[in-house]
């Protein structure tokens, strides 16, 4: 677990980097631009986004509260994989070791109880 925990860390502060790098170089709207013009843009975007929802179920289903999921998802939406990594390692430090509690959240139940 102490891997996921680097891997979920690092990644996100790599996107967090790469985010504050395009944000202050690039130019959005001319990417956006782009993207929507060409074919394998707009490939991109789609597969980007399903994988967003995919991760976005995931968040739903492990929160308990509503409005935690709510607000994990419009972060994950907005800002891509910089939440979700965060998300991730949280998600893990908050497992106490055990992967059925990382993947089920509140869902999980210990044996015997």
């Amino acid at each position: 677990m102490r891997v996921a925990k680097w891997i979920a860390l690092l990644g996100a502060l790599a996107q967090g980097g790469i985010l504050i790098y395009g944000f202050t170089q690039g130019d959005f709207a001319a990417a956006g631009s782009f993207f929507f013009r060409d074919p394998w843009g707009i490939v991109s975007l789609v597969d980007v986004y399903v994988g967003f929802i995919f991760f976005c179920a995931w968040v739903v289903y492990r929160e308990k509260d509503w409005w935690v999921a709510l607000l994990w998802s419009a972060a994950i939406m907005i800002l891509g994989n910089f939440p979700a990594g965060i998300y991730a390692y949280l998600a893990l430090q908050q497992s106490e070791n055990n992967w059925q509690k990382f993947w089920m959240g509140h869902h999980y139940i210990e044996k015997g109880k």
